[in-house]
């Protein structure tokens, strides 16, 4: 799949393509469709499938510190895209000169002039332009006169329930995790960098990965998860999964906690991701630390009775 930061990187000799739009946050299963569709189309007529999207957050330039939770960081998105079959994932920088086209300008700008999109496929709620002014009855309008077709695609759902960026991002904060699994089609995942921390955890027993997340990261509810620590050489191990600011110790500062189980490596200065699968308990304060330790032990446990093979 190729990656394209700007319009610019588009190869001389670019023909027609099908293109579908959206911020994509999670590529969750509602994304699935709609990206599965284009790609689908793409197919049939012999062109490339191009996903566009837009960085940074539109909300984070309109209205600054509006940013959303993050669901999917852009290397992981565009690794899920590839594996959906796309053939260019382009992030168009979004400026707030860019914000100010109007969904015509962007239509001619970005699809008719840049891309040559002989079909463009969004989900039907899709907006787009100054304002969000445009939407499917736009992009329709103008494709009959410039020559491209529209597809709208139904939100998908199950049981009645929408599969939306929004709605997963209140089942992590709620520390549903289970739910975000099922609309994703995956556990959620964040990505750090394992740095030092009081080291309480090797003191009483229980050494942990301190993440240091990266920017706006959709961090689930305080408590404790039974989950995976990826690690970059691919190997996944089961951990035990800690949220919160300690309040036994008195800590002040939230932070994400992974006792990996059955290890016995240095993980610092490592880049890893970490799988939320199942919320466990929510943050307790103890009296004591043998009680916390006692907890820690049921943690484990659980851990293991869920994940270990």
């Amino acid at each position: 799949m190729e990656r394209w930061r700007g319009l610019g990187d588009r190869p001389a000799g670019w023909g027609r393509c099908v293109a579908t739009i959206g911020a994509f946050d999670g590529v969750h299963r509602g994304h699935q469709v709609i990206i599965g569709r284009a790609v689908e189309r793409a197919k049939a007529a012999g062109q490339p499938s191009v996903v566009v999207a837009f960085d940074p957050h539109p909300s984070e330039v309109v209205r600054p510190g509006s940013h959303p939770p993050v669901l999917t960081p852009l290397p992981r998105k565009a690794d899920l895209l590839e594996q959906l079959g796309v053939d260019v994932f382009c992030i168009l920088p979004f400026t707030l000169a860019f914000s100010k086209q109007t969904p015509a300008e962007f239509i001619h700008n970005v699809l008719v002039e840049a891309l040559h999109v002989s079909a463009i496929v969004v989900g039907e709620n899709f907006r787009f332009g100054q304002g969000a002014a445009g939407n499917i009855g736009t992009l329709a309008g103008l494709g009959d006169e410039f020559g491209f077709a529209t597809e709208g695609v139904g939100i998908a759902s199950e049981g009645g329930t929408r599969f939306s960026s929004t709605a997963i991002r209140a089942s992590i904060a709620a520390g549903d995790v289970t739910a975000a699994t099922t609309a994703l089609g995956r556990p959620h995942r964040i990505y750090g960098i394992v740095v030092r921390g009081d080291q309480r955890g090797r003191e009483i027993g229980y050494p942990t990965a301190n993440l240091e997340t990266t920017p706006f990261a959709a961090i689930p509810a305080d408590g404790v998860y039974a989950g995976r620590l990826l690690r970059a050489d691919g190997s996944s191990l089961v951990a035990a999964i800690s949220v919160g600011t300690n309040p036994t110790f008195d800590g002040t500062q939230r932070r994400v906690e992974a006792y990996v189980l059955d290890f016995d490596g240095d993980l610092y200065g490592e880049h890893v991701a970490i799988d939320f699968v199942e919320h466990l308990r929510g943050q307790i304060t103890f009296t004591d630390v043998a009680g916390l330790v006692d907890q820690i032990a049921l943690d484990v446990r659980r851990t293991r009775d869920l994940l270990s093979p």
